[in-house]
């Protein structure tokens, strides 16, 4: 392996990649081509992240809930707030909108006002019969406010429904084919005709309408994510290509390096497209993901090959030293960037795993990219003027590495205190770090949709479906009376938890018909008697809403198992947890398990449960990462105190990024989770670098210690502060993102690679300083198993053959 990675093997590889310019080149354009090609096969995720393994309990519970009643998220809701409903042009207009969207081949069914059926007596001869709710097709003022009473003060089924409890708020509910919920045609729908007739609606009679329901507002958050994807890679190109021509103050480097990251990102969809994967909120910052990292690769080739050109001027000598002496620390660093990402895989979730799969994969194919685009590109260009060159010279970069040679020489003492109280601080901050696990959180907060759940959430109690599922374990048990009068204490225990809204079953139906036995009386909305249970229970299998059975929707075709639909307000993972350690007892208790069986599922409670997942099973994929990242050490360097001096600089900035999300009150939630296993197989590359460059010295300086740390860090500090500034502004970019989630993401990775870059430029320093002794004899050191970055050879036999039949 040491071989594999030794001096020969780069010579090799840079003889290979200098004489094959041409041919590389054409390779590099048919791969971009035909990944290019592959474009055509990505696709947009048209459901929530599940970010349970399929296998997991909780899924299955959900699956087999969807096999019994089908798709639960298929209902759109739209709501008036506004007196001016109750006008006859209005509330005709109203109707109106419910019936065309009913005519879309999309929809189902509505539940609307004009949709209303309410069962009737008649006379000569003596029977029931279920008659439209409005009569009149025109009806003028006085039948609009009969109407309106009628609705609020004698429809107790319909609260809900169609109308709030909590004010005069009218709703139509709009349920879509099941069969089209998870597909392209749902976007279709929404954005073609839903947006387009509610917007005339509004122009029309001047009343704002609100909408809601998981179909819409997934179509929208999905548009979100496909607007925000150019937004993030016009701005990571814009503020990277900045942050590196100030650096480097050269147009030529600057365009290359932007060449080399554009065909990155090219690449990058195209992987996405070959392997059939959907764009997801994670997904879609992989491009602008791989442009953050890869101006690193792209900083460290180019400065090296200005300072070959500085140090003897020969461009041939020059190029094939980026490759021999660059390649193995960009590759090691790479490897540890991509384990970081690769840790995801092991989680078992879908989600999760293919970003891992997408993000690892894209990190190594830059870094190929780079070392294949820079090299060749200079080959055929002059060799960089004095101009070019200015930026290795700067006073201000000189100034700051004084300022940490100063540091580390004069206040080690200084900062190992820092370090402690940072430490103490973080933990106290841990201590206080919430789980998130809600839905909504994450969804832009300032789009209109978003103003529209909150106003759903007030009026009727919440917008995230959760779903209980009945097993009376007979057929027909669930019409049977002392079942339902178990299902109606249910709904009322379900009543009583504010974070819920009243559940609806085949409880409210049935209860409806008995009312309408009693000529509309709502006195009777109840359930009843034994006595009245053959003569009302018929009519209320026979309650038709606009042709539309509505018990299909509460009741299995056999009877067997019945469905009670609550909304639940957008909580998090703990106050869901307290709200089912309080129902689960008493549920038990109204429903022996002997008889009944009961389950909780539904997709808010999906994700909050896959939150809990992600959290326990992240925090151990962040531990692999680590023990990965310390073999690696081990290989490199042979020593297990190198290890734990190598780790201490990169574990700290992990836990004052974890110690400021408590302070700040970020909760873990999993865009904020992904923060660490991230940011820590970034950060690590430091001090790959620094310790590579730290072994080189000692041997040089024949084992003199303070020589040999100040040696490095004058040599490796500017390029790795070069490369943090990068990656915190790079990353910062996804703070300008309109998901909470990315925000988040965005903002604690640049936090946590500051904090990084000090610790590796500070306190690993300060460590090899203090315990010198320990860690810097050749017992320790022993000769390791790759040399990272090669000794200077200024034989120039090979360099000048390599590059002679070019």
């Amino acid at each position: 392996m040491s071989k594999f990675l030794g001096f020969e093997f780069w010579n090799t590889v840079a003889r290979i990649i200098l004489r094959n310019r041409i041919l590389i080149l054409i390779l590099i354009a048919a791969c971009t081509v035909f990944l290019g090609l592959q474009w055509k096969n990505m696709k947009f995720s048209f459901t929530e992240a599940n970010l349970l393994p399929d296998d997991d309990p909780i899924n299955v519970q959900y699956h087999a809930f969807l096999d019994k009643f089908g798709e639960e998220g298929n209902v759109i809701v739209l709501a008036v707030n506004d007196p001016k409903l109750f006008t006859p042009e209005n509330f005709t207009a109203w109707n109106n909108l419910s019936r065309e969207l009913r005519s879309s081949p999309e929809v189902e069914f509505t539940v609307a006002v004009g949709d209303l059926m309410k069962l009737q007596k008649f006379e000569d001869p003596g029977r029931f019969e279920m008659v439209p709710f409005i009569q009149v097709k025109d009806p003028d003022s006085l039948q609009v406010g009969a109407y309106r009473d009628e609705l609020f003060n004698n429809l107790p089924f319909y609260e809900g429904l169609v109308y709030s409890r909590h004010s005069n708020t009218v709703q139509t509910a709009v349920y879509l084919d099941k069969k089209i919920v998870n597909t392209g045609k749902r976007k279709s729908f929404v954005v073609e005709d839903l947006i387009p007739l509610v917007e005339n609606f509004e122009e029309e009679t001047g009343m704002n309408v609100y909408v809601s329901g998981m179909p819409y507002i997934r179509t929208l958050n999905a548009q979100t994510i496909i607007d925000e994807i150019g937004l993030f890679i016009g701005a990571a190109l814009l503020v990277t290509s900045l942050i590196f021509f100030f650096f480097f103050r050269s147009f030529r480097a600057t365009v290359i390096s932007m060449i080399t990251v554009i065909v990155g990102v090219m690449w990058a969809f195209g992987v996405l497209g070959l392997l059939h994967y959907e764009i997801t909120v994670l997904t879609a910052i992989i491009p602008p993901l791989i442009i953050v990292i890869g101006i690193p690769n792209c900083i460290f080739l180019i400065n090296k090959y200005q300072q070959e050109i500085k140090k003897h001027g020969n461009q041939a000598k020059s190029l094939q030293r980026v490759i021999t002496k660059v390649g193995n620390a960009t590759l090691l660093t790479n490897l540890t960037t991509a384990s970081g990402f690769a840790t995801f895989i092991l989680t078992e979730s879908t989600l999760l795993t293919e970003f891992g799969i997408v993000a690892s994969i894209n990190i190594i194919l830059i870094f190929i990219l780079s070392l294949l685009i820079i090299p060749i590109i200079y080959s055929y260009m002059n060799v960089p003027r004095e101009k070019h060159l200015k930026h290795l010279n700067k006073r201000w970069i000189n100034g700051f590495v004084n300022w940490m040679e100063k540091m580390v020489k004069h206040h080690r003492i200084s900062i190992f205190i820092i370090s402690v109280i940072l430490l103490a601080a973080s933990i106290i901050g841990i201590y206080q770090i919430k789980i998130s696990g809600s839905l909504l959180e994450d969804m832009p907060q300032n789009a209109d949709f978003f103003k529209d759940i909150e106003f759903f959430e007030e009026e009727f109690d919440g917008v995230m479906p959760l779903e209980i599922l009945i097993d009376t374990k007979r057929e027909q048990g669930v019409m049977k009376l002392p079942t339902l009068k178990k299902m109606e204490e249910l709904q009322n225990l379900i009543a009583e938890e504010e974070q819920l809204s009243p559940p609806i079953s085949i409880v409210n139906l049935v209860k409806y018909s008995k009312q309408a036995y009693y000529n509309g009386n709502p006195k009777y909305y109840q359930l009843p008697t034994s006595q009245e249970r053959n003569f009302i229970l018929p009519y209320a299998q026979g309650l038709e809403t606009s042709g539309n059975n509505l018990l299909t929707s509460f009741v299995d075709s056999t009877g067997q198992y019945a469905r009670m639909t609550t909304f639940m307000k957008d909580i998090g993972t703990r106050e869901m947890e307290e709200i089912e350690e309080d129902l689960w007892p008493k549920i038990n208790e109204i429903f022996p398990e002997d008889r009944y069986s009961i389950e909780m599922t539904g997709k808010a409670l999906i994700f909050q449960k896959g939150t809990t997942y992600l959290v326990r099973n992240l925090i151990i994929s962040l531990g692999l990462a680590i023990f990965l990242i310390a073999l690696l050490m081990a290989w490199m360097f042979r020593s297990f105190k190198m290890i734990l001096v190598s780790l201490i600089p990169n574990i700290l900035p992990l836990l004052v990024t974890a110690g400021m999300m408590g302070f700040l009150g970020v909760p873990i939630k999993p865009s904020t989770i992904l923060v660490f296993s991230i940011a820590f197989g970034i950060s690590v590359d430091d001090t790959i670098h620094f310790l590579a460059k730290y072994r080189q010295e000692l041997k040089a300086n024949n084992w003199k210690i303070k020589r040999s740390v100040y040696a490095a860090l004058r040599e490796t500090g500017v390029s790795m502060f070069y490369t943090s500034i990068v990656l915190f502004f790079g990353f910062s970019v996804f703070m300008i993102s309109s998901f909470g989630g990315t925000v988040a993401l965005g903002g604690l990775v640049s936090a946590t690679l500051l904090f990084a870059m000090l610790s590796n430029l500070l306190l690993l320093p300060a460590l090899l300083l203090s315990l010198q002794k320990e860690i810097a004899n050749k017992d320790v050191l022993r000769e390791p198993a790759i040399d990272i970055i090669p000794a200077e050879d200024d034989s120039e036999e090979n360099e000048e053959e390599a590059y002679s039949k070019m």
